[in-house]
């Protein structure tokens, strides 16, 4: 096989084993405490993260603070994201229930819209963001697992792609703020 060809059946296999990593989300139907958007994201919130590179190296740490209010079917989330370099940065999301653990959110650095299913505590959330241009102004796309792991805490891993290949992830711990 010629190194080109090589390269090429490679990449195809990469993308073939993505979109392959979705997840069957049934297998948490039933399972407790079961994540619904507007009962957790309802008030202060309070997160901690990391991004990494491909390679797992980790290239920046920020603390989020957030606040969600609903009403009805229809949510903002507010998020304020202080950078360990000083960097400040916001991003408001506008949710929509949907129902039957459908959601759907808009934001104005994300493209279209972002699409999420959420089955017993697992949600998997979908979009493109649009990076800044100083950070290269890449459109990366976000294929999110939230997984609540109780009432007051939600455990987050972003994996970003770009050309169907990953090319870093984002962890994070949400927390509610209790007095």
């Amino acid at each position: 096989m010629t190194l080109p060809l090589r390269h090429f059946a490679i990449a195809a296999l990469m993308l073939l084993l993505g979109a392959c990593s979705g997840g069957d989300l049934t297998q948490y139907q039933g399972k407790t405490p079961a994540l619904h958007l507007p009962t957790f994201f309802q008030g202060p919130l309070l997160a901690t993260g990391m991004v990494q590179d491909r390679s797992g190296n980790v290239t920046r740490r920020f603390t989020v603070e957030m606040t969600g209010t609903w009403q009805g079917n229809e949510g903002v989330l507010d998020e304020t994201f202080y950078w360990e370099d000083g960097e400040v940065s916001k991003r408001i999301w506008r949710l929509t229930d949907l129902g039957e653990g459908r959601y759907q959110g808009e934001a104005d650095d994300v493209l279209d819209q972002a699409e999420g299913l959420a089955v017993g505590p697992v949600l998997k959330w979908r979009y493109k963001l649009q990076l800044p241009e100083e950070q290269g102004g890449w459109v990366l796309t976000f294929d999110d697992t939230m997984v609540l792991v109780n009432d007051d805490e939600l455990l987050n891993v972003a994996v970003m792609t770009k050309w169907g290949l990953e090319v870093g992830r984002v962890v994070l711990t949400i927390r509610k703020v209790t007095d």
